[in-house]
């Protein structure tokens, strides 16, 4: 009705007969509407109805269900639940009841397996079965420490058991030890302190040789005592000190001394090894040599006693089975080598370039002793240290000429300086052959002649310089001195024919030499040269010698050396300065000290005052005749050891310092008595007739007299002092005369105002002497 009403207000201008068709339509539909959803209805409820009854169904047994559960929880924990906490207590007792039981059935089972073993072993070792003993007892030693690690399960009969396996251990040991002894038996000289030649030849080393089939039974073999030795870990002990004993009384000895021989006597059961006798030919062994002994020590013991394989532990199979002999080749090598080392290889190594060529045959027996040794298994490896020394002869060859030069120089330096021989211009060391000039520049100097026109005038001088111009002048050195140049020279003649590298080392050698000396024999010679003249004379001469070669010492190789060293700096040059100064500095303290005895001695002469007494007079006497005697010692002392032209000079000084400090102190009086004057004057004349005879170079007295005759050109103050005696003897007007107006002698030698100090000396206060002090101006 809401349907066609509203219809009927949608189209108000419909008519009833169109209204009513539409309305009966849509009644039909309506009821078509109708049918359809209730043939929908009618079939979902048909099917809604089976799932709401299974539904309900399915509510009702759930209900069911929840009570039953609500029953058993309620059953649970009031009854079940204390059953449960019952059973875990008991079955957490049972548990630990069942460890303990397991802990002590394991401990039980460790104790009979340490009983067990401890009873195989006391079996094994009266049977003789060493090696099974051995192994008992690591594994009774294994059982104890496993119970010893159980903690918090301590047993007081551990601690029993452990001296127990101790003691048997000992017992053990001991009876190994025993075995031992018949195997290598030692007989050593008395003394082991101090191994000498004689005793080494009472050392004999006994080895116990395999026994039979039928003897195993009575002793066992070498294998067995020493791998019980391997189980038990003490065979590295035995092995060190049968390797000690080896090196001190058998190997060393044979290295270090040539005479000895090895040889072997053998016998039913054992052999022998012990030495011989015989006259060396050198003092060193040869390297091929010492390596066949030592190879045939080696292959006695390889062949009776270290051809056993052993192995540290049975049980560990990781371990690889070794030889005796290799275990001690690991002990004893690196000392063995060391010490053929230093003593037989150092000493093969040439002292001269030419003999490197020979070495050869060292580097090859070198490595036949190490394939020998490898071959029975004492050594191991590729390259060792005694072979790589041995190919490495160059470099040693350099290390030790280099350390001999040093050496040897050392040596001369500490020697004697006293010692000396004379050196004159002919007289030089015996120097190699120079190069000859470069071929280029004598082409050129030949091309330049032929040049020349047949007309030239010849502009040479004819005034050529002496051949002995740049010569050493006539003096003494030390012995040593000269033979130290000769070294410097056979090194540096030995370095132009080696190789570059030796060359080298060799030349810096020689330098280190000159070096060595300027430092050594200053401090070596020290006091000597401050209270000895001639020494200080002496190594005067020896700095001059040596700074006067060494200025050409370069240059005589300079072209003979490696070319590394060509270009300048194969010199010996810059050492010059130095010991020209070495030697100057040396002599001149020398000459300080004569100075100051000489001043000293004079210094007793009272000043040369109140000559009338006696005492002074004396005194002063006394103080002159000391001082020409000091002159003439040093004369005889440096009289043939100095340069006839250093020898002068030094005198001339002395002898001017003599002469100056009499002369001050002449001047420096105040008054002079005629009496004094004379005394002074005779004074004066023994110090001009005695002095110039303290000039004595020369060994022959008749060729002296040159020099005693110069002396004014050696003494500075002569003619001053000669002045002054003339002042002593001369009047007023012979002063006058000798001033000349400031001309003369006198005014040449002493100023004015010393020439009127000495008037008022010697002369009263006159007008002469007033007019002759005018004059003096």
């Amino acid at each position: 009705g809401s349907l066609v009403a509203a219809v009927l207000a949608h189209s108000g201008r419909l008519d009833k007969e169109d209204l009513g068709t539409r309305i009966g339509r849509l009644s039909h539909r309506v009821e078509e509407l109708k049918g359809e959803v209730c043939t929908m209805i009618t079939k979902k409820y048909s099917e809604f109805l089976p799932g709401m009854q299974s539904a309900e169904e399915l509510v009702a047994r759930v209900d069911g269900l929840s009570r039953s559960i609500d029953l058993l929880r309620a059953g649970v924990e009031n009854e079940v639940q204390r059953d449960l906490n019952v059973a875990v207590a008991e079955f957490t007792e049972l548990k630990q009841q069942l460890e303990r039981d397991t802990l002590v059935l394991s401990i039980l089972k460790k104790l009979q397996e340490f009983d067990t073993a401890l009873k195989e072993y006391n079996t094994a070792l009266l049977e003789k079965k060493y090696v099974e003993a051995a192994q008992q007892l690591e594994k009774a030693r294994g059982s104890l420490k496993m119970l010893e690690s159980r903690k918090g399960f301590e047993l007081k009969i551990l601690k029993a058991l452990g001296t127990e396996l101790t003691v048997q251990t000992q017992n053990m040991l001991y009876h190994l030890g025993e075995e031992w002894q018949k195997l290598a038996v030692w007989k050593l000289p008395p003394s082991k302190e101090t191994i000498s030649p004689e005793s080494v030849m009472h050392s004999e080393l006994h080895l116990s040789t395999l026994p039979s089939k039928e003897e195993e039974i009575a002793g066992p073999p070498v294998a067995s005592v020493l791998q019980a030795f391997a189980v038990l870990g003490e065979l590295r002990t035995k092995l060190k000190t049968f390797g000690r004993l080896l090196l001190k009384y058998i190997l060393k000895p044979l290295i270090s001394y040539p005479f000895l021989q090895p040889f072997i006597e053998e016998r039913s059961d054992v052999v022998i090894l012990r030495f011989k006798s015989e006259k060396p030919d050198l003092d060193h062994s040869s390297p091929v040599e010492v390596f066949d002994k030592i190879k045939f020590i080696l292959e006695v013991l390889h062949k009776y006693l270290l051809n056993v394989p052993v192995e540290h532990s049975v049980e560990d199979k990781k371990e690889c089975r070794v030889t005796l002999a290799e275990l001690l080749g690991d002990m004893i090598w690196e000392e063995l080598s060391d010490c053929l080392i230093q003593n037989c290889l150092v000493n093969s190594i040439p002292t001269n370039s030419s003999k490197l060529e020979q070495y050869v045959e060292v580097i090859k027996s070198t490595e036949e002793f190490e394939k020998a040794l490898k071959k029975m298994q004492f050594l191991k490896g590729d390259a060792t240290d005694l072979l790589k020394y041995a190919r490495n002869v160059n470099s040693h060859f350099a290390n030790k000429k280099c350390q001999d030069v040093i050496v040897a120089a050392r040596n001369l330096m500490t020697s004697e300086i006293h010692n000396t021989v004379k050196i004159t211009p002919d007289s030089c060391v015996a120097l190699p052959k120079l190069p000859d000039p470069g071929s280029g520049d004598h082409v050129k100097m030949q091309k330049t002649s032929k040049l020349l026109p047949n007309e030239m005038v010849h502009l040479e001088n004819d005034s050529k310089l002496s051949q002995y111009t740049f010569s050493l002048p006539t003096c003494r050195i030390s012995a040593s001195v000269e033979k130290l140049m000769e070294l410097a020279y056979q090194t540096l003649l030995e370095a132009t024919a080696s190789t570059d590298q030796c060359c080298i080392q060799l030349f810096y050698s020689v330098r280190n030499i000159f070096q060595l000396f300027y430092d050594v024999v200053p401090t070596y010679h020290k006091e000597n040269l401050q209270k000895l003249p001639q020494l200080a004379a002496i190594h005067h001469n020896n700095c001059m010698y040596i700074a006067h070669h060494l200025l050409t010492m370069g240059h005589q190789f300079r072209y003979r050396l490696t070319s590394i060293l060509c270009d300048g700096a194969a010199t010996f040059v810059d050492l010059v300065p130095g010991f020209r100064r070495l030697g100057m500095e040396c002599f001149l303290a020398q000459m300080r000290v004569q100075k100051g005895e000489i001043l000293e001695r004079l210094s007793s002469a009272r000043n040369f005052s109140n000559m009338d007494d006696e005492e002074n007079f004396s005194a002063a006497n006394k103080a002159i005749r000391q001082v020409l005697h000091q002159l003439k010692r040093l004369g005889k002392v440096w009289q043939d050891v100095l340069p006839v032209n250093v020898y002068c000079k030094a005198m001339g000084t002395l002898l001017n310092t003599a002469l100056s400090e009499i002369v001050t102190r002449i001047a420096a009086l105040e008054d002079i008595s005629a009496e004094d004057a004379d005394r002074l004057y005779s004074l004066c004349r023994i110090m001009v007739e005695e002095g110039p005879q303290v000039f004595t170079p020369l060994p022959e007295e008749d060729k002296n007299k040159k020099y005693q005759e110069e002396v004014p050109v050696y003494v500075q103050k002569w003619m001053t002092f000669k002045e002054l005696m003339i002042i002593l003897q001369a009047n007023l007007q012979e002063i006058v005369d000798q001033w000349a107006d400031g001309k003369g002698p006198l005014a040449a030698e002493f100023s004015p105002a010393e020439v009127k100090s000495l008037i008022r000396a010697l002369f009263q206060n006159t007008e002469r002497r007033a007019a002759a002090l005018a004059k003096i101006k």
